[in-house]
């Protein structure tokens, strides 16, 4: 086996272009990921036909080789020691990619390093409040009553189960602001205090601002003759980014001109009161308002064209995925999640687009006379049900086209339907059949016949094109 997996990488460094054609290499938990000297070189139908690839795609300036969850270290480890290169960490090979890439790239790949790290703890906030809509939902098991109404004895456990799930979402500014003031190059801790800054519990909750405003209640402090609202900013997403930008410019500014013996009672002290004051003044109200005005136009869209905003995402999300914009939409989902609307409608979308994707690699699996093809299908569809796509999306339904437009088609349908439904998710989860658990209760009857819908949609198609057009699979 030792052999045969030595002979499959000099194989994958062969298609690459040769070592030569390296400027760095790591890995994560499914991918090894290049930052390329010449993309042109790769000979992607090469790379695709060996047997340890599952697929390989181009990505925010990254040449991504998907080789599956535990077999990627080891193909790694001969990787480095068959071409010399040494073994790079995260960050050299981002820095690496980033020269292929243009403004609007780094971007979406900026916002993607952002969200990307705190998700873990989001996507388990969200499965844990899909217990307690389990416990607290009315008409699931008894007409009209929650477990809780005729169990009182749970009470207090979906109470506590409630308090650890939504405390990622209360204290999001913190969470946000460790991972984007690291990415902004300044000190992670100085993020998190900054965000807790925005929630402190002395400020009106953004959560009460409406109400508070319509009443003419909001508190506010007085600044040279200035009146600036005493608002917190609870749940919300650009207010921290931007102040978390600011924080680690600033920190940034004052390390290179402060002398180190007083750099401790001024850097640290000095970016957060600046940015604190500017955050209240300036950054919190002007990002507030832009959040809101988006958080408008997405409900008015999908409000007043549920049918074509659901079209449109359905047929979108998936091919975002392949180009990273996928990541810009976090940002909204948070909004809405945190809006009067108290759910997203987008993420729905993406949980039936994973199964979508999934139902497609199955259709190939039942399709194919390939052994070796039937047995990436099976473990990728599993993987796809479950919430990770990569290895159907790029292991088999892009690299045959015809899949993934097949599961495209019946993610686009699925997602017309439930937008036309009203069906929200009360947080951010698990992707694939797992993702019900984040919707609220009262719409698990409709987003189950959406599920269905990506099920049975693509894997016919899938299926029927293959047989109809006699495709050698």
């Amino acid at each position: 086996m030792a052999d045969v997996t030595k002979k499959g990488v000099e194989q994958i460094v062969e298609a690459i272009g040769g070592k030569e054609n390296i400027s760095s290499v790591t890995h994560c938990v499914t991918r090894l990921r290049f930052a390329l000297h010449d993309e042109s070189k790769v000979d992607q139908e090469k790379l695709e036909n060996i047997d340890v690839v599952q697929g390989a795609f181009a990505t925010s300036g990254q040449f991504q080789v998907v080789i599956g969850q535990g077999t990627v270290e080891k193909v790694y480890k001969i990787l480095t020691e068959i071409t010399g290169v040494e073994e790079s960490s995260k960050e050299e090979t981002k820095a690496a990619a980033q020269q292929n890439m243009n403004a609007f790239q780094k971007f979406v790949k900026m916002l993607g390093d952002i969200f990307i790290p705190i998700l873990p703890a989001i996507v388990t906030a969200g499965l844990l409040l899909g217990i307690n809509n389990i416990l607290t939902g009315p008409d699931i098991f008894y007409e009209g009553q929650s477990v809780i109404d005729v169990h009182t004895q749970w009470t207090d456990f979906a109470e506590i189960i409630n308090i650890i799930a939504s405390t990622a979402f209360v204290f999001l500014p913190a969470l946000i602001g460790w991972s984007a003031v690291r990415q902004f190059g300044g000190s992670p801790l100085l993020g998190i205090v900054m965000g807790l800054v925005l929630v402190h519990p002395d400020l009106l909750s953004a959560y009460g601002y409406g109400d508070a405003s319509t009443s003419g209640e909001v508190p506010t402090w007085n600044l040279l003759g200035l009146d600036i609202d005493k608002i917190g900013y609870q749940g919300q997403v650009l207010p921290m980014l931007v102040a978390s930008y600011v924080l680690a410019k600033i920190e940034i500014f004052l390390s290179k001109r402060v002398p180190d013996a007083i750099s401790m009672l001024v850097v640290a002290p000095g970016a957060l009161l600046i940015t604190g004051f500017l955050a209240f003044v300036v950054i919190g109200p002007v990002t507030f308002t832009v959040g809101n005005v988006i958080t408008d136009f997405f409900v008015s869209t999908f409000n007043s064209f549920s049918a074509l905003g659901g079209l449109l995402y359905g047929l979108l999300y998936a091919p975002m995925v392949v180009t990273g914009l996928h990541h810009t939409f976090l940002a909204v989902d948070f909004q809405l999640i945190n809006s009067d609307l108290q759910g997203t409608f987008l993420w729905p979308i993406l949980a039936l687009s994973n199964i979508a994707q999934g139902s497609a690699a199955f259709a190939m699996m039942v399709a194919t006379r390939d052994e070796k093809l039937k047995g990436l299908s099976l473990s990728s569809g599993i993987s796809a049900f479950l919430g990770v796509t990569e290895p159907a999306m790029f292991g088999v339904n892009i690299r045959y086209r015809f899949p993934f437009i097949c599961a495209i088609v019946g993610s686009a349908i699925a997602a017309v339907y439930i937008t036309m439904n009203g069906v929200l998710a009360t947080s951010i989860g698990v992707g694939g059949v797992p993702g019900i658990f984040s919707i609220y209760t009262q719409y698990w009857l409709e987003f189950a016949i959406g599920m269905v819908i990506t099920i049975i949609v693509p894997f016919v198609l899938t299926y029927l094109y293959v047989k109809l057009k006699k495709v050698d699979v």
